[in-house]
């Protein structure tokens, strides 16, 4: 899964005016009449359901959009050049780059249909019509089209989901996604089975709702170990982050502070989203018989913590309804806040 990817965006050349005079029979000295040359197309970026990351676009070094049309006989414009539009998934944020390297951010297309036009098209060139005068009235010159914009482009995915569970590596993420949704991720016992975030959908009476298994974390995953940094920026939008812990651990307790801590130190506030801890194997022996000691040291949590068996499909019921309560809860309670609309202002070289 490719989750960000630099592209180089130009729009479609404006196409050039056209030199032309009338030669109809009767009209001898007709004047003028080339047309303008048509507007370049606009290079342009769409959120689109169907789009799962940002792979199509590796083998693209250049995207370029349509250039405009030749101006006609007859003062006809040229055609303009088509857009070119690129379908990123939802939750993708479009960064243009200066030379310096300094990143913008432009828009942040958070839902289906967003769109932001990332390489504007160049105007078409003026035909010799434009330019005949009282002193000239045959002109033989008309301009050039204007070339299409061109930027560099950071495209970057964060999911947005409701639920992300994440967890140390072959702690059963994989197996609890599959229980509570459709998804069917690859299941193995080794470490490592899922190499990028994998999306299950729960269903109740009222709605759908999003749940990513995030790759295993390891201990300096917020550095970027084990591509941790890149996993850790799905669980930013999400509404609910469930901490898997391997019951067959010898310090579960101890489990479960490294991952709020790599959580932590990849970014400060993401602790404080609402979160259930779930002890995962207790249809094991091994963990059956320990289960006293581990929910003693688990017990001055104040947060819910459960404890299921993802292979057995053990207190999933329980553990799916908290979990879609809790998110509706967040839901409610986010605080809406109206942002305007990013503009991006192209300025215009006067002619």
């Amino acid at each position: 899964m490719i989750n960000k990817i630099g592209i180089t965006a130009k729009g479609g050349n404006g196409g050039d005016g056209l030199i032309n005079f009338r030669h109809e029979k009767y009209i001898p000295f007709g004047g003028p009449d080339g047309g303008d040359g048509g507007a370049g197309g606009d290079v342009i970026i769409m959120a689109n359901p169907n789009t799962s990351d940002l792979s199509l676009l590796k083998q693209k070094k250049k995207i370029v959009a349509q250039r405009g049309g030749q101006g006609g006989k007859l003062r006809k414009s040229g055609k303009n050049g088509g857009n070119l539009t690129i379908l990123v998934p939802i939750g993708t944020m479009v960064f243009t780059r200066t030379e310096s390297r300094k990143e913008t951010l432009i828009a942040d297309l958070t839902a289906v249909g967003q769109k932001v036009v990332v390489a504007k098209g160049g105007r078409g060139g003026l035909g010799n019509v434009h330019f005949a005068t009282a002193v000239n009235q045959a002109p033989k010159i008309a301009s050039k089209g204007e070339l299409g914009e061109e930027v560099k482009a950071i495209l970057e995915l964060k999911l947005i989901t409701d639920i992300c569970i994440i967890g140390h590596p072959n702690s059963g993420k994989s197996t609890l996604l599959s229980a509570v949704s459709q998804a069917r991720p690859q299941i193995a016992d080794y470490p490592f089975t899922t190499r990028q975030p994998i999306l299950g959908v729960i269903q109740d009476d009222r709605r759908d709702f999003i749940i990513a298994e995030i790759p295993g974390l390891v201990e300096g995953a917020h550095a970027g170990k084990g591509l941790g940094n890149e996993f850790l920026s799905h669980v930013e939008r999400t509404k609910l982050i469930v901490y898997l812990l391997d019951g067959t651990s010898p310090t579960i307790a101890g489990d479960l502070s490294k991952l709020n801590e790599e959580v932590a130190l990849y970014k400060a506030d993401l602790p404080q989203k609402p979160k259930i801890i779930a002890v995962n194997k207790v249809d094991l022996t091994q963990v059956r018989v320990r289960l006293p000691e581990i929910r003693l040291s688990l017990a001055k949590l104040e947060v819910p913590v459960f404890y299921i068996s993802a292979v057995e499909e053990q207190g999933i019921l329980e553990f799916t309804s908290k979990a879609i309560e809790m998110v509706k809860w967040a839901s409610q309670s986010e605080e809406v806040v109206l942002e305007p609309q990013i503009a991006v202002f192209h300025p215009r070289p006067k002619l």
